[in-house]
């Protein structure tokens, strides 16, 4: 519980309503409670297959984000139009606190999870309020806040030619631009702000332009909106170093002390999400971060973005 409020909710099923018909009804009040606990895990309605899981997504009624339109560094299969899988990674791969897609300029206002299969030990998603992460960052050091607020963020990280799923980090500038030849890649970047260079084997090593760190919510809350600590923590693989994936927004280099000290304060406040097979859950993508923790087993948990 933050701030007087139970997070995430939690809604059980009743005895005669599926899932889909209680979103349908309930919308405007689940999108007010979404708007303030930033998280709803819904629990022990019969969802047991993807179609299911996408008649839910159907059923709330929102627009549509597809992931091939994302920026996204992830490696994801497409099973329905709605849905896909949440990450490719290995099981041993630490997928840390994250925004969806704050790494770039395009990027969803909630997302759904849907817990097909649980895994048998660990896979646990770990959940963050970035607003009160952002409060104890600002009562801890108030200028390191301040020069989020002031010159925001920049990230850099390289792409394959091809599609790595060994790699949280793997998805190819081919699929993440949506394009199949180096000119169309440049004319893309461009249009986005990027700046970019060429590499050996194919790969392209891109830095986005400058991005807020800090977002301000309509009701005044503000919010750490970012992928900083992903970047910081994770984005490491054959192709990219993460002590060289976050600047400021002017380029100057963000103190790893400090970076260090906002981690301690989001693992702090992080609530693990421990799946039980057919829970979904709600997130608000501007209140609360997300991860994933490394697991052993067969883990199947899908994922649907919403605009």
């Amino acid at each position: 519980m933050w701030n007087e409020q139970n997070f995430p909710e939690i809604v059980e099923a009743g005895r005669d309503t599926s899932l889909p018909e209680h979103l349908s009804r309930n919308r405007d009040a689940l999108d007010e409670s979404l708007h303030q606990t930033g998280a709803i895990l819904f629990r022990g309605f019969a969802v047991p297959e993807t179609e299911d899981f996408d008649a839910v997504v159907q059923a709330y009624g929102a627009e549509n984000f597809p992931y091939k339109e994302s920026l996204s560094n992830a490696v994801r299969i497409n099973l329905t139009p709605r849905v896909f899988t949440a990450n490719e990674a290995p099981p041993e791969t630490s997928i840390f606190l994250h925004h969806e897609m704050a790494q770039t300029p395009l990027y969803p206002s909630k997302l759904f999870f849907y817990c097909n299969i649980a895994a048998e030990k660990g896979g646990e998603t770990p959940l963050c309020r970035s607003d009160i992460l952002l409060e104890k960052m600002e009562a801890a050091d108030p200028a390191l806040v301040t020069e989020f607020v002031t010159k925001g963020v920049r990230y850099s990280h390289t792409m394959p030619g091809q599609d790595d799923a060994g790699s949280g980090q793997g998805r190819s500038w081919r699929s993440t631009l949506g394009v199949d030849e180096t000119d169309q890649a440049e004319q893309r970047l461009t249009a986005l702000g990027y700046e970019w260079q060429w590499l050996e084997d194919d790969a392209l090593h891109v830095t986005s332009p400058k991005l807020d760190a800090v977002r301000t919510l309509a009701d005044g809350r503000r919010t750490f909106f970012n992928q900083l600590i992903a970047a910081y923590r994770g984005w490491a693989d054959k192709r990219n170093d993460p002590s060289k994936s976050i600047c400021f927004g002017d380029g100057s280099p963000i103190d790893s002390e400090k970076m260090e000290k906002a981690i301690a304060l989001a693992d702090e406040l992080s609530f693990d999400l421990q799946w039980q097979s057919e829970d979904v859950v709600l997130i608000d993508n501007f209140l609360v971060m997300h991860g994933r923790h490394p697991f052993e087993g067969t883990r199947k948990v899908l994922a649907s973005l919403i605009k």
